[in-house]
Order: structure tokens, then sequence, then C-alpha cells
């Protein structure tokens, strides 16, 4: 009967080679590692000179991955490979993205968007709390009515130099054609004269009366539509700082009837610290209309009162024959009208 021995020779070299039947193993029964040593030998040879094989480790991978022989290039520190990727350093220091600090700003305006909605709509369904300055209301309101008295005032001033402009452009006409007939009809000849002087008298006359109502309408179109509204866009700035400011003191006022443990107290002093600083943004905004409004009172006083004056009298005297007071109503308010024979534009034409 033949040994075991002799047996195991005979299969070994009747068998197929394959991989796990070439590996060696030496008489401790370990797996003898010259054949790896070769092979790491020979790649290194194959390698450029510039990697060395300490930077070079080879990655194996299991039969079902879809990668194989991936051999990874990186330095050794420690048993630990640290692998370097190109593109650009991030710095831990760096300052926030602009992308991040946007929706940062955009969720800021959200916040303070739904507060302020919500607040006006509490307000409005008699819900909420209103803070309110009388006697600073009171002239607000008083400034919107006048507002709307003088814009009244205005349309009505311009409507009349868009009446007498018509009428002096007729009266001008009428006269030319007065003095035609004088000049072709003998017979009528002091007739047609007379009544072309007077015509084109009145329509000098009325081109003086324009340019007083000409100028009485810039005027109070510029305290009206420039004055008025720049006093009245601080008027807005200031609700809208008053609505910020009764929000946050109602998110304050709910926070303070809460508990307060240790989730809620952060909450607390943010919401007192953004009350504060709306309650500052209030009080600016109040003191500056009520500097404007004390201002504009003064202006509108002083501005109105030369206005009247210069519309009075030049009426006055145009419908009283006048002519010396007329022109001299003008001079006093340094009005300079067109050359005389030119056509005043109306207040349509000048927009």
């Amino acid at each position: 009967m033949p040994s075991t021995s002799s047996q195991e020779s005979t299969m070994a070299q009747e068998s197929p080679k394959n991989s796990a039947a070439e590996i060696p193993v030496t008489s401790n029964g370990e797996v003898d590692d010259s054949h790896e040593h070769g092979f790491n030998r020979d790649l290194k040879c194959s390698l450029p000179a510039g990697l060395g094989l300490s930077e070079t480790q080879i990655t194996s991978h299991g039969f079902d991955s879809t990668k194989e022989g991936v051999i990874e290039a990186g330095a050794f520190q420690g048993g630990q490979r640290t692998q370097t990727k190109s593109g650009p350093v991030i710095l831990a220091d760096e300052t926030k993205n602009p992308a991040m600090e946007k929706l940062e700003l955009v969720r800021k305006w959200s916040l303070n968007t739904y507060k302020c909605t919500r607040q006006i709509i509490s307000e409005k369904l008699g819900r909420g709390s209103r803070t309110v300055d009388l006697e600073l209301e009171a002239q607000i309101d008083i400034l919107r009515d006048n507002k709307k008295k003088y814009e009244n005032i205005l349309k009505l001033a311009q409507t009349l130099s868009t009446q007498l402009f018509q009428m002096v452009h007729t009266q001008r006409q009428l006269g030319d054609a007065f003095a035609d007939l004088s000049l072709k009809s003998l017979e009528l000849h002091e007739e047609f004269g007379y009544n072309a002087d007077t015509q084109k008298l009145l329509a000098k006359n009325g081109e003086t009366l324009l340019g007083a109502i000409n100028f009485f309408i810039a005027s109070v179109n510029t305290l009206v539509n420039k004055t008025i509204e720049d006093t009245l866009m601080t008027v807005k700035q200031y609700e809208s700082a008053r609505i910020e400011y009764d929000a946050y003191r109602t998110d304050l006022e709910e926070l303070n009837l809460g508990p307060r443990d240790a989730n809620t107290l952060p909450k607390i002093e943010q919401s007192q610290h953004l009350f504060q600083a709306h309650k500052e943004k209030y009080d600016k905004m109040r003191n500056d209309v009520s500097v404007k409004l004390k201002f504009l009172e003064e202006n509108k006083v002083k501005v109105l009162h030369n206005q009247l004056v210069l519309f009075h009298n030049a009426i006055a005297a145009y419908f009283a024959g006048n002519q010396k007071q007329l022109e001299q109503t003008l001079k006093q308010f340094h009005i300079k009208l067109k050359t005389p024979g030119v056509d005043a534009p109306s207040w349509l034409e000048e927009q």
C-alpha cells in the first residue's frame, strides 16, 4: 500500500496548476512572501523615477468590485496615507460664502415681513395693540388733508392758466384781424383801429397775468409734490418703523408670559435685543418726522404767503385794467416775461 506522502505528491503533479497551489509554505506553516517581494521589486522598476515604492500602495478589491488592480499614490506617515488632491485649498478661517450670506439676509427679511404682516392683520382685526403718538398722528393727518386741498387748488389754477392762455391767444388773433380790416376799410378805419388796439392791450395784459399765474402754479407745485411729498415719505418710513417696533414688542411680551427655562431664556434674550434695536429706530424716525413737520410748516407759511399776495394783486390789477400795477406786481416778485409777441406756453406745454 503506497504511503500517504507519495499519494499527495502524485496528485500535486497530476492536478492542473492554480494560484493557490503555487503559494509556497514555510516549515512553520506561514505563507512565504518572497514572491510578493519580488513583485514589488518588479513594480518598483516599472514606476517612474520620481515616484518611490514607499509612496505607493496597492489596493486589492474583491471579485465583485468594478475596479481591479488600482494603484493609489500617496505619502505614508505613521502607518496612514495622506492623499493629496488637486484644486483650490479652502482654509478653515475663510470668510462666509456670499451665497450663504444672501440666504441669511433673505431669511431675516422673510421673518421680519411675516412679523410685520401679522402685526398689521392683528391691528385691523382689533386684536393687537398699537403704539400711538396722539400729537404726532394729528399733525400727520392735518398734513395729508392739506395736501389734498393744495392739490385741488393747483389743479384749478392750472385750468385757469390754460383757459387764460386760450383767451389771450384769441384776443391777439382778433386784434390782428381788426388791424387788417382797419387798413382795408377806409370808412371804418378808426372803429377797427380802436378795437385792434384794445384787443392787443388786453392780450398784453393777459400775458402778464399769465406769467404771474404760472409762477404761482410752479411754486405751489414745488411745495405740494416735492416738499410735502418728501415729508410724507419720511412719515411712511416712520409708520413702517412703528409697525416693526410693535411686532417685536408683541413677540417679547408673549415670550415673557411663557415659562423661563434653559430653552426659552436664549430666545427671550435675543427678542429683547431685537426689540431694543427697533425701539431705537422707531424713536429716531419719530424725531425725524417731528423736525420735518416743523420745518415744513414754516416753509409752507412763507411760500404760500408770498404766492397768495402775488395771485391776488395780479388778478385785481388785471381786471381793474391797471396795467402799471400789474407790471409792478411782477417786478416785486422778480418774474420775467418772455419777449412781447411770443406766445407764452401753458402749463401743459411746460410739462
